[in-house]
């Protein structure tokens, strides 16, 4: 369901009972979708099922074979340019 700002504002309870009940609650600004808000349950389901950024790069990156690791090994470990600080 589509709020304006100023009703959702008024009615948060309502709307956030409507989340629990019916599903996301859109608040509109100006006409436009602006938030969603959603139930507990269901930013749980949706934040739960993506991996950290370090899950995703250990479990899915990419694979370093004994040639990729050489060359990384091998690479110049001083700065590209020089930098003052």
């Amino acid at each position: 369901m589509n709020w304006h700002l100023q009703d959702a504002k008024n009615n948060f309870s309502k709307v956030v009972q409507k989340a629990r009940t019916e599903g996301p609650q859109t608040v509109t600004l100006r006409g436009k979708p602006a938030a969603v808000v959603l139930s507990a349950e269901e930013y749980k389901r949706l934040t739960s099922s993506k991996p950290s950024l370090e899950e995703f790069l250990l479990a899915d990156g990419p694979i370093w074979d004994d040639e990729f690791v050489e060359d990384v090994n091998r690479r110049n470990k001083s700065p590209g340019r020089d930098i003052d600080f």
